[in-house]
């Protein structure tokens, strides 16, 4: 995957002014702006901007070397999966989930990443098993996970990311992919919020723990709790959220 850098400024109170690199292989125009803008989207932090980020299709193209056709095509697509929805003569948005939308999206995640714990406990291998507990190797350290905050909500989202690729089931893995993102966002934000991250690397070594004894049950239980968790947080604190 492209690795595309953003910054984010506004101009004359209008759309914000995205920089992206522009695009170095210009044989799939659609493809390749749908992935560039959806990185860049991921990376604005939605959740941490006070005003709606406002993205200009004509700037967008320019910054990426293309035409307007595929970021526009491109556009479409991130609408139909809930990334950016447009406003007829005003422009298109990057979408801000409401509380309600993102607690619905927790609870899904929490039933698919439960069911890839528990194949896991069935196909996985004790070597695929063991990486999952070198993740957090470097966080048993003095000051724990808060005294790397950022390297350890990259971590997080890893974890996560490789359940669900582990289960070994690829239809559970495409109904998660965007979901994913999408959850991906919530988790950078509320990481460092009400001691979340000292409570999500104890759950993450219970579920390790249940998993290498392949206790089925316990794994499933664990993960799902976890994730719902989650949706209790953003239930009680997540004030910036409709």
């Amino acid at each position: 995957m492209m690795s595309v850098e953003s910054t984010i400024r506004r101009v004359n109170g209008g759309a914000a002014k995205l920089s992206v690199a522009p695009l170095e292989d210009t044989s799939t125009f659609k493809n390749r702006a749908y992935t560039a803008l959806k990185e860049v989207i991921v990376s604005l932090n939605i959740y941490d901007q006070s005003n709606e980020v406002r993205l200009d299709e004509r700037q967008l193209a320019q910054s990426l070397g293309v035409s307007r056709t595929p970021v526009r095509e491109a556009m479409a697509q991130l609408e139909r999966e809930g990334f950016v929805h447009s406003v007829p003569r005003r422009g298109i948005y990057v979408v801000r989930k409401t509380r309600r939308e993102v607690i619905e999206m927790i609870q899904v995640w929490a039933a698919l990443e439960s069911l890839a714990a528990r194949l896991i406990t069935v196909h996985a291998s004790d070597e695929e098993i063991g990486r999952l507990r070198e993740m957090f190797a470097s966080f048993d350290e003095a000051g724990g996970p808060h005294a790397k905050l950022d390297e350890y909500s990259e971590v997080n989202i890893q974890f996560h990311q490789t359940i669900i690729a582990m289960g070994g089931n690829g239809i559970l893995v495409n109904l998660a992919e965007n979901l994913f993102t999408h959850m991906r966002m919530i988790r950078r934000k509320t990481i460092g919020e009400e001691n979340r991250a000292d409570r999500s690397i104890q759950d993450h070594l219970a579920i390790i723990q249940a998993l290498e004894a392949r206790d089925t049950d316990a794994a499933e239980v664990l993960v799902r709790n976890h994730a719902l968790g989650l949706a209790d947080h953003v239930s009680r604190y997540a004030d910036y959220l409709e």
